[in-house]
């Protein structure tokens, strides 16, 4: 898994409230058995002119050419609310969003993008309005910079402190899935076995 420490990027406003999974993916878009090729699925029903096609909607603001190269996200309340499909966060990954700035999130989508290298980050509605009104006015040159060890927002001047846990803030930091996150602890479990074993040595015959 990536490591997440600092990001700078070109920051998309979509200021609303409740997108859920099937909005970032839709469930007709999911035809494929691995994660690649999502992400050309990621909000296909506000990115494209007609269900299923591929034509462009010029209105839809990852499609304007300011906002090209996109890789933060700022939403309203509640996004990655729904169903618990992990595939709305495979399909921002391969776009290149590596954070998406909001409110609140869905706890399950939110587990999804921790174990998946992105990072779901808490602002307050004031401070993601500010956020969005200064990326508004040059989204090339007003790019966000996230600090993760830092859980600082900056925007010009100005930073936004932001909470996180401490578990899934090293997660993102070191790189680490579920699973290396385990293995960290291998000499513990190793020596919980050979006790283990020295207890109850029928167990292992």
């Amino acid at each position: 898994m990536d490591k997440f420490t600092q990001h700078r990027g070109v920051t998309a406003p979509i200021l609303r409230g409740n997108v859920d999974t099937d909005a970032i993916i839709p469930s007709r878009e999911m035809k494929r058995v691995s994660k690649q090729g999502l992400g050309e699925g990621m909000f296909a029903g506000w990115r494209y002119t007609e269900v299923g096609g591929r034509e462009v909607n010029p209105d839809f603001i990852l499609n304007q050419a300011e906002y090209a190269g996109t890789s933060i996200l700022l939403s309203g309340p509640n996004f990655g609310c729904g169903s618990s499909r992990e595939h709305a966060v495979w399909a921002l990954k391969e776009y290149g969003i590596r954070a998406i700035i909001a409110p609140s999130f869905g706890a399950i989508f939110a587990n999804n993008c921790i174990r998946n290298g992105l990072l779901p980050l808490v602002l307050n509605e004031e401070s993601v309005a500010h956020l969005a009104a200064w990326v508004e006015q040059d989204p090339v040159a007003n790019q966000v910079l996230v600090d993760l060890p830092a859980q600082t927002v900056f925007a010009g001047e100005g930073g936004y402190a932001f909470d996180i846990d401490a578990g899934a803030k090293r997660m993102l930091v070191e790189g680490l899935d579920a699973i290396a996150l385990t293995q960290t602890r291998w000499e513990v479990i190793e020596a919980f076995h050979q006790q283990r074993q020295q207890r109850r040595p029928w167990l292992y015959c």
